[in-house]
């Protein structure tokens, strides 16, 4: 039985564009995001990927960039099932602020702490711990049970809501997960076992050959 789960952050937004952070607000794709989302579908099309069912957000940068996907692969009437869990991190006051000006006002250590730190939440807004405390239960209650049944599961989704569920997936630690960037429409190909855990992961990237 195949178990596949493809995580997919949104191509670049109007905000990841201008630098600001963004968080629960909804600004659209760029140009450029909607390429990006674009070129995920053809590079899961080209592995002969096909889905069963989609999960995205409340939040249309993701809802776009999964309907984009699933429009490549031919697919664009599939179901996909939105969910504010799979939300962005909610950066609270920092929302609209251009990341080098929040540098300015708070000095860089401590922009850096609010943005990687596991626990440390910006004022008003939610940690990465936050986030995790409402992606995994919904991970576990609603997309981990199709995927164990052999349907093929897609989930477009935030840099942070994703980080949190690669943060289970890849066995990663507070500290380690600190590191990581999820990068704007490349897919992350997992396959599971049978006791949930990660049998094999791919991304999928520029360096797969491609006709077009």
């Amino acid at each position: 039985m195949e178990r596949l789960l493809v995580l997919a952050r949104h191509g670049q937004s109007e905000w990841n564009l201008k630098k600001l952070f963004t968080g629960w607000r909804d600004p659209d794709l760029t140009e450029l995001g909607v390429q990006e989302a674009r070129q995920a579908g053809r590079w899961l099309k080209s592995q002969g990927t096909r889905f069963d069912v989609a999960f995205t957000s409340n939040l249309r940068r993701a809802q776009n960039t999964c309907a984009l996907i699933l429009e490549e692969m031919g697919q664009g009437g599939l179901e996909t099932i939105r969910n504010e869990a799979l939300n962005e991190r909610d950066y609270g006051d920092l929302s609209g602020l251009n990341k080098d000006d929040a540098r300015e006002r708070w000095g860089d250590a401590q922009v850096h702490e609010w943005r990687r730190s596991y626990d440390v939440p910006p004022p008003g807004g939610e940690s990465l711990k936050d986030t995790a405390a409402r992606v995994l239960p919904y991970y576990i209650q609603a997309i981990l049970p199709r995927v164990m049944v052999g349907e093929r599961v897609l989930v477009a989704a935030h840099g942070n809501s994703l980080r949190a569920l690669v943060m289970v997936l890849d066995g990663m630690t507070t500290k380690t997960i600190a590191s990581v960037e999820i990068a704007t429409g490349i897919p992350l190909v997992y396959r599971l076992k049978a006791d949930t855990t990660v049998e094999s992961k791919t991304i999928l990237d520029k360096d797969i050959d491609q006709d077009d």
